[in-house]
């Protein structure tokens, strides 16, 4: 096993190293350095790695186990939930406002001291929108953007990036969207919370995960 993540050069174009070379602590830190190109990220993913990191570090990159996910039939509809999806008060749009979803879901939150989302991830998943793989699902209230969210299809997988709400559940039917409209075989939830867990995530195997990305990714 690497006890050290490994390190890419600025022009790094891959492959990655393989995922369950990644360290345990910090718990799936893979590798540190290379770029955020499109070609890059794409092959992250479908390895099942992605960046995450602070505006003070280098890129890193991550492949966590158990990994976090949700299976769309399995998304939890809450009782107040349904009220909310009844009562129709939200516009569903999809793609139109990919930049201004990133720039929400990037916004300081509640007992939060910075964001990930800094201008160069901006950047980089604007130009994947461009070239088609990234997508934002948003909620839209009296012509308002209120809540949404954003991240990467390849295939019939979804890798979830961030969400973000203005009002009651918008966030939450923005997801709803995604699993019952677009319909994906598995959205990628990265890493738990109780938030994720409440709407159905589940923790699953990485080795289990990478198995359905290597399927799924290749579908469609």
């Amino acid at each position: 096993m690497n006890q050290m993540p490994y390190y890419l050069a600025d022009d790094f174009s891959g492959p990655f190293p393989p995922a369950h070379h990644a360290l345990t602590e910090p718990d799936g830190l893979l590798a540190v350095g290379g770029n955020l190109k499109p070609e890059t990220l794409l092959q992250a993913y479908c390895q099942g790695i992605f960046p995450w990191y602070s505006d003070d570090q280098p890129v890193l990159w991550w492949s966590p186990n158990p990994r976090c996910v949700l299976f769309p039939h399995k998304l939890k509809i809450s009782r107040s939930l349904k009220k909310t999806l009844n009562k129709k008060i939200y516009e569903i749009r999809v793609d139109t406002a990919f930049a201004e979803v990133m720039q929400a879901c990037a916004a300081p939150r509640k007992d939060e001291a910075g964001t990930w989302i800094n201008n160069d991830i901006l950047n980089a998943y604007c130009r994947l929108h461009e070239l088609g793989y990234a997508h934002s699902i948003e909620c839209w209230n009296n012509d308002k953007l209120v809540g949404g969210l954003y991240g990467l299809r390849i295939g019939d997988m979804f890798f979830g990036e961030s969400m973000f709400s203005r009002q009651t559940d918008a966030s939450k039917v923005a997801l709803e969207n995604l699993c019952n409209t677009l319909k994906p075989e598995l959205i990628d939830v990265q890493v738990h919370s109780d938030h994720m867990e409440s709407l159905g995530a589940e923790l699953i195997d990485r080795k289990k995960f990478i198995e359905m990305v290597n399927s799924y990714s290749k579908k469609r």
